[in-house]
């Protein structure tokens, strides 16, 4: 009978930690404030923020959290036109420390102001990623007021330079190499259905076809000199049957690394003979691939290119991130999914991040488990952004809940 003396004790336990885990769950809801955190991200998103001009965006968020009486640092992170923002809670004891991470900067687009309206909040950044940005700070305030975090400390950041191509993420690169990084990161873009272990890296390419001479009408157009739409559509050939070749490279979680073209642009109008062609796609890769040589063979196949067609070929070549691989037996990983049980009532199953985030820097830069995870949103990337109120809420609850579960072991 000793075995089933030991499965009562087991059950005992695990139904302690589970009622336990509910109370704790109860006791940071009750300090949630819905209409705190609605009016954060509004104050966030009113601030237009386009990639490399976060400054303001950044002060708003230094002065709202230093009138909540936080110690605000504004290390600039080698990129003094916007100063990232930096603030910690320490609980005073031995412990870990949760980084809470988000970007500041919206991609180039029209700006479209904040609406709160049907239980959403829309305008430019509301999905991606100032309310997630909003969220995290509900939660540094709940564990603030709270006084649950048991140990440890947290670490909050946000910054600018992330959005590609008008940011190549080196202020955040900087703040971690200055020290600003947890033992573990969380990350609010808008990802929430799954749990992210793996993702591919990514970079972008522009490629200059030119000829010597200058554009002509079609009739007049020198024999001797190529069509730089003929070498752009071998290119496109080419490029097509590399990425057939990619295909092979696969994870079953994260997919194949691959090489697309987006856009392809040459000529004025319809009978001109066009001095140059440009094409512009990306490149993404495998967590193994060594990124310096994904670099070296585009270039390398670019150079055939320009060889074998009597063009001259620039190109330009832009590193995102890299690829990230999570392990799953880290720490956070446990107490994140504790904490979703406790939230939303089950473990999210794991998958892949389909896109590269600050997540994949930590991992490549500092070897720091990040878990992107935010609230249900829309519009990514478009000036019809979106986000659930419900789920800020919901994600506020589940940062501060992962932030008790893993700081004080």
């Amino acid at each position: 009978m000793a075995w089933l003396r030991t499965s009562a004790r087991s059950l005992t336990c695990r139904y302690a930690i589970v009622h336990e885990n509910l109370a704790i769950r109860e006791h940071l809801r009750s300090l949630i404030n819905r209409e705190r955190l609605v009016e954060t991200a509004v104050r966030l998103i009113e601030v237009p923020s386009p990639t490399g001009k976060g400054r303001a965006v950044a002060d708003r968020l230094a002065a709202l959290l230093g009138d909540d009486g936080f110690t605000v640092e504004r290390p600039d992170g080698g990129y003094r036109s916007a100063p990232a923002v930096a603030v910690r809670l320490a609980s005073g004891k031995p412990g870990r420390t949760l980084q809470f991470n988000g970007h500041l900067d919206t991609v180039h687009l029209p700006f479209v102001g904040p609406r709160v309206i049907n239980g959403q909040i829309t305008g430019s950044g509301a999905s991606d990623m100032k309310s997630g940005v909003a969220a995290a700070v509900e939660a540094l305030r709940v564990l603030r007021d709270s006084g649950a975090l048991g140990g440890g400390s947290i670490l909050l950041t946000a910054h600018d330079l992330h959005e590609a191509p008008w940011g190549d993420g080196r202020q955040l690169d900087a703040l971690i190499t200055e020290g600003y990084v947890g033992d573990a990161v969380l990350l609010p873009e808008p990802l929430h259905g799954s749990l992210p272990v793996i993702g591919r890296g990514s970079a972008t390419w522009k490629v200059n076809v030119q000829r010597t001479g200058p554009p002509v009408h079609e009739v007049m157009r020198p024999l001797d000199e190529p069509s730089v739409i003929a070498a752009g559509a071998e290119l496109v050939a080419r490029l097509a049957r590399w990425n057939a070749e990619l295909g092979a490279l696969a994870n079953p979680l994260c997919g194949a690394a691959s090489v697309f073209v987006g856009q392809i642009h040459a000529g004025e109008i319809f009978n001109q003979y066009p001095r140059e062609c440009w094409l512009e796609g990306t490149r993404r890769w495998l967590p193994g691939t060594d990124r310096r040589e994904v670099e070296r063979d585009f270039r390398a196949r670019i150079a055939a290119l320009a060889s074998d067609t009597g063009t001259t070929v620039d190109c330009r070549w832009c590193f995102i991130r890299d690829a990230f691989v999570l392990d799953q037996a880290d720490p956070v990983v446990e107490a994140f999914q504790r904490a979703n049980t406790a939230v939303s009532g089950a473990r999210l199953p794991i998958g892949p991040k389909p896109f590269v985030d600050d997540g994949n820097s930590f991992w490549a830069l500092a070897g720091v488990p990040a878990i992107t995870h935010g609230p249900k949103a829309g519009g990514q990337h478009t000036v019809e952004e979106w986000v659930s109120v419900d789920d800020l809420v919901r994600v506020a609850l589940q940062y501060a809940m992962t932030a008790v579960l893993y700081c004080a072991q």
